[in-house]
């Protein structure tokens, strides 16, 4: 098989190809489709999970795109090395820098507008719904997935990459974690959630947890709907749900809570 490194989906097709930024057609990139760029050692675990579903179906129909860049393409000598041991000594692998300007090099040349790049890393910043929101109004986003003990640090440096986090704990690598950022994007896109206000009434939207959600039977195990949400008074319905977020959000993350307070206060 040759070499190939890089890999973009989108409008119903896949192309592993010399020229990443092209599709399967002979058609060039969407034209002004929302584009993640993914460079990392596992291109096969993409799109995973964004390919099904309202995800699956807004990258088939064109909504956005996604391009793999595969890191071991990039490698150096005959066995594509990616990797070393860590200056100083230590546990682990680190990837090299020269082999991720490469591939970076080659995403940012297939960049189009304003698309940030970060690096998915437990000491990075708290990935939010600001966050996603600021990102759905771009162009797109690179990420870059570390494994092992992760990247040369002159790398992060000399591109002036964000890192970014899920939360306070540590996974394998990059990948899941950038599914789930694409994944917290992509949906707030126009027409990927068929329903746009669903993107509204969620938790995070305003600060504040969502509200409980019911649905039929009305009665089921003893447990009943609360009898507001069965009245067909929009009014009240829209206090109780204000009301509930108010309460869980008060109860189960208190630094939001403490954060919206003083929103509302300035």
């Amino acid at each position: 098989m040759a070499d190939l490194k890089g890999k973009s989906i989108g409008r119903k097709s896949i192309r592993a190809t010399l020229k990443p930024r092209e599709l399967m057609t002979d058609t060039p990139d969407i034209a002004g489709a929302w584009t993640a760029q993914v460079l990392t050692l596992l291109p096969q675990a993409f799109p995973g999970i964004l390919g099904e579903s309202l995800m699956g179906r807004a990258l088939q129909d064109g909504l956005w795109q996604l391009q793999t860049y595969d890191l071991r393409q990039y490698g150096v000598g005959k066995h594509r090395n990616v990797d070393d041991t860590p200056a100083g000594g230590g546990a682990g692998m680190v990837l090299r820098p020269d082999v991720l300007e490469a591939a970076i090099t080659d995403a940012r040349r297939a960049a189009r507008g304003n698309m940030p790049m970060f690096y998915l890393s437990p000491r990075g910043i708290p990935f939010h719904q600001a966050m996603a929101q600021n990102l759905a109004r771009a162009d797109g986003v690179t990420l870059l997935c570390g494994r092992f003990e992760g990247v040369d640090e002159r790398v992060l440096q000399h591109f002036g990459i964000q890192e970014v986090s899920l939360g306070d704990f540590v996974m394998t690598g990059g990948e899941i974690a950038a599914q789930a950022m694409i994944d917290a994007t992509v949906r707030l896109l126009p027409g990927v959630l068929g329903n746009d206000d669903s993107a509204v009434e969620e938790s995070f939207s305003d600060g504040l947890l969502e509200h409980p959600q019911f649905t039929k039977p009305a009665s089921w195990q003893g447990h009943d709907i609360p009898d507001v949400l069965l009245s067909g008074n929009h009014a009240r319905i829209a206090e109780w749900r204000s009301d509930q977020s108010r309460k869980i959000t008060a109860d189960r993350r208190p630094d939001l809570w403490d954060a919206y307070q003083r929103r509302k206060s300035d």
